[in-house]
């Protein structure tokens, strides 16, 4: 038997790397940076448009998770911000579904998503996204919205048009058709 078509023997089985979530629909708000409790963002932030309302753009994701799982679409935020950041983020605003870090900004330069540059303490690089949201299915983003504002009617804006959209259907093999 040629070689090319035949397997190794003890070829090693891939793991299951949760690739499977590009399969069911998602919402991904992408955001600058949250703030920290009691530590004012001051008015440099401020005067950029579109830095302030973090809070309250992932606080609003947070509110209307339920609709979101109700209706069957997964919920992400993305931002530049470490892990550990978020973390703490997460568990003092109670938020339900996952902050996903792009800190080394591989996403960010691979999509050549929109940025600004602020300066930061920690937490961190100075590139910063900008606000937008995104709304993906079967692996394609299907609908974008840039510029967010206000950031924090987002998810609402979000959820109306999931309710008012028409269904896909599938046909067959890479053929789509509204339901």
């Amino acid at each position: 038997m040629d070689p090319v078509h035949a397997l190794p023997p003890n070829l090693p089985a891939p793991a299951d790397d949760g690739a499977e979530v590009a399969e069911r629909p998602a919402v991904f708000f992408f955001y600058p940076r949250t703030g920290e409790p009691g530590k004012a963002a001051g008015p440099e932030w401020d005067a950029i448009p579109g830095a302030r309302g973090c809070t309250p753009q992932s606080c609003g994701f947070r509110d209307l998770h339920r609709e979101f799982t109700r209706l069957g679409v997964a919920v992400f935020g993305v931002s530049t911000q470490d892990t550990g950041y978020q973390g703490e983020f997460v568990e003092r605003n109670h938020v339900p579904f996952e902050l996903l870090s792009d800190r080394d900004l591989l996403l960010t330069r691979a999509l050549r998503l929109p940025t600004f540059e602020y300066p930061v303490e920690r937490g961190g690089p100075t590139t910063l996204i900008k606000r937008m949201a995104w709304y993906v299915e079967r692996g394609r983003i299907e609908k974008i919205w840039y510029p967010v504002f206000p950031p924090d009617r987002n998810a609402e804006t979000v959820l109306a048009w999931l309710r008012e959209r028409e269904p896909v259907g599938e046909i067959g093999r890479g053929e789509v058709k509204l339901a």
